[in-house]
């Protein structure tokens, strides 16, 4: 054995501590006491689980809200970055890019898919700079690149060639913003064909809007049933949904189920771009994944975007996202927080179709130590990491704050 991480909390027994031995970059023991000639990491009773799972962020626009005036509530963050793109290099792109992959390996997280735009005004330098840390960041995180058009298909002459040249050169999923193309049904249509031609997955920007009217998620169950996609088919943000009265919502649930759509929730950038169009009475615009996973469907929290026009904040910490999300959503108790934890780590391996992830005997020895008890107290408490491995290296150590008394730092006494 290589390594033995001693005292260690698992999610669904955090009352018994369990050492978890390594050999190989593979879990192959998980027992109460392990006894072998091992290097030792003492986990002292932190929450163990297999990594966090960033399912939906923009890399490649992140960090770029200090090349902007100040935000005016009416502008079109899509459109301003649109006009910005243009000067993006390889080299700025890889720069900001990297700094935001840093920050969210430090919090936690061990796997990542990131939205990549392909696109004219962009061309491939945004894909290119990303591409460029997968291979870099292995030792820390799995990346995985979704290629989509951000700023149309349909309309948007060379996009096509220019996502299919990303398919070829390795993005993994191809996804979409339907709500950008002057043909929102033909760009849909467009992707699952193209999902098809290159057996690729589809993460798809869906429903966003201030009424729950003209929903784009009733073609998207109906191409994912016509071409056999089920449980190949992801929906971010979903904002329309938190406009829908409860029954409604749930039959909308239950065909989401049926047809094996899964749906990734962005709290902070629906909370600042929703209900702009209000003064008072502002709506919030998250979509309630709690209900949703109670009919079934999978469900996955993440951060989208970090530090830009769409929203201005992010420290990389999916815990504090899904603290940020129980708060609007008012999840609170045992059931409703356990299933925010699970919603970064075992629901959004789901999500992406992991086979190879779990705290488990066989599994790849990714550990993220969180300084909790519990997934509950992790996520209510938003606490951070204390340590994480990946295929059994360490790659991240956080050292605890220390209260320092008066009598510890003064050297005589009065």
């Amino acid at each position: 054995m290589d390594l033995i991480i001693r005292n260690v909390r698992l999610s669904d027994r955090p009352n018994e501590k369990h050492d978890i031995g390594v050999n190989d970059g593979r879990i192959v023991a998980i027992e109460p006491t392990i006894s072998a000639d091992a290097e030792i990491y003492d986990a002292e009773g932190c929450l163990g689980c297999a990594g966090l799972i960033e399912s939906h962020i923009h890399l490649d626009k992140s960090r770029i809200i200090n090349r902007f005036a100040t935000p005016s509530r009416d502008l079109n963050p899509v459109k301003t970055v649109a006009l910005m793109k243009g000067t993006f290099t390889v080299e700025d792109v890889r720069m900001r890019a990297e700094r935001t992959l840093r920050e969210c390996i430090l919090h936690g997280t061990t796997r990542m898919r990131t939205q990549v735009e392909v696109d004219p005004g962009i061309g491939l330098r945004g894909f290119e700079a990303v591409h460029s840390l997968i291979r870099d960041y292995a030792w820390a995180i799995d990346l995985e690149i979704c290629a989509f058009p951000q700023d149309g298909l349909t309309n948007y002459p060379g996009t096509e060639e220019l996502l299919v040249e990303s398919l070829k050169r390795g993005a993994k999923v191809i996804g979409g913003a339907p709500r950008y193309d002057t043909d929102q049904a033909g760009q849909i249509r467009r992707i699952f064909e193209l999902a098809r031609e290159f057996d690729v997955d589809i993460d798809i920007h869906l429903d966003v809007g201030n009424t729950p009217d003209d929903m784009n998620i009733d073609l998207v169950l109906e191409l994912t049933d016509a071409f056999k996609w089920g449980g190949r088919v992801v929906v971010g943000h979903m904002a329309k949904l938190s406009l829908l009265e409860p029954t409604a919502l749930a039959a909308m649930a239950k065909r989401m189920t049926n047809a094996g759509v899964a749906v990734t929730v962005l709290p902070a950038t629906d909370l600042y771009l929703m209900g702009r169009d209000q003064t008072h009475s502002v709506r919030r615009g998250v979509a309630d994944a709690n209900v949703l996973m109670a009919h079934g469907v999978c469900c996955s929290l993440s951060s989208n975007n970090v530090l830009n026009p769409a929203t201005p904040y992010g420290d990389c910490s999916l815990i504090r996202m899904a603290n940020l999300y129980a708060n609007v959503l008012q999840a609170a108790g045992e059931q409703k927080l356990s299933e925010c934890f699970e919603m970064l780590t075992t629901q959004s391996a789901r999500l992406l179709n992991l086979q190879d992830y779990g705290l488990a005997v066989g599994k790849p020895a990714d550990v993220a130590l969180i300084d909790a008890e519990t997934p509950q107290e992790a996520i209510a408490e938003i606490r951070r990491p204390r340590a994480v491995f990946k295929r059994g290296k360490r790659t991240v150590t956080w050292h605890r704050p220390e209260l320092t008394p008066p009598h510890a730092c003064s050297g005589h006494h009065h």
